[in-house]
């Protein structure tokens, strides 16, 4: 299982969450931005649907597996 973090920052005049180098919307307070993050925190633990994904790995080729429902990641919020 894969851990992911939502870090709450300073963004576009407000505070948003960001995972990795994507930002969310802003918020006007920090407080805001906090309670979106964790929001969407929970919702990674939610299970799907067990289905077939496809996708393109860095050096072009396609790749075809079975994703299960289960295979969710560990989600927190720092800041």
């Amino acid at each position: 299982m894969s851990l992911i973090h939502y870090k709450i920052v300073q963004h576009d005049g407000g505070w948003a969450y960001k995972l990795g180098d994507v930002f969310s919307e802003p918020y006007r307070t920090h407080a805001a931005a906090m309670a979106a993050a964790r929001r969407v925190a929970a919702e990674q633990r939610v299970p799907g649907e067990t289905r077939y994904i496809q996708y393109q790995s860095e050096d072009g080729v396609w790749h075809t597996e079975l994703a299960s429902s289960t295979d969710r990641p560990q989600a927190d919020v720092i800041g």
